[in-house]
């Protein structure tokens, strides 16, 4: 009995707590969160920095990754297809992983997709709890939405969101 009491009053607020974290992860950007893309950073996998002010005037899509992280590779083919959907609008797709570039390497040769990919070195102060992690920065470079968890991207809502951040100005 007593057994039974414990369970139940420990239970609970661990129910309740993953019930909020299941509805903040799909309602997009916390709004306490404000990153800016020029916060990040990001390197090519030979090592060398990524000059984020190339992206100035661009809608970057940044999914973080690994290559152990099983939905992120269930995710992958649905955001090739968007990518292909969307090829003529002004955006960027990067796949950052904070793994080591022989790691990535090793999956890029595996998985032939057509992703940049991309190292992160402070993905830690990017308040990451769950990969995948989807972050959408507006032209302007300022985080707009955020994510965590898998979506199939090229579901036709998910680019409806991605073209109305394009669109916004």
């Amino acid at each position: 009995m007593i057994y039974r009491i414990f369970h139940v009053v420990f239970s609970l607020p661990i129910l309740f707590v993953s019930c909020n974290d299941s509805e903040k992860n799909r309602s997009g950007t916390d709004s306490a969160i404000e990153i800016k893309l020029t916060q990040l950073n990001l390197l090519h996998t030979d090592g060398l920095p990524i000059d984020l002010s190339q992206f100035k005037g661009k809608t970057v899509f940044l999914n973080f990754w690994a290559t152990w992280c099983k939905p992120c590779l269930r995710e992958m083919p649905s955001i090739q297809r968007a990518m292909e959907k969307l090829k003529e609008e002004n955006i960027v797709f990067l796949f950052a992983s904070d793994e080591n570039p022989e790691q990535i390497e090793k999956f890029k040769k595996r998985n032939p997709y057509p992703f940049h990919y991309v190292q992160v070195e402070n993905m830690e102060a990017l308040n990451i709890m769950a990969l995948p992690a989807t972050f959408i920065f507006d032209a302007e470079g300022k985080l707009v939405f955020s994510d965590m968890g898998a979506r199939e991207w090229d579901d036709p809502s998910n680019l409806d969101l991605i073209l109305k951040i394009v669109k916004y100005k």
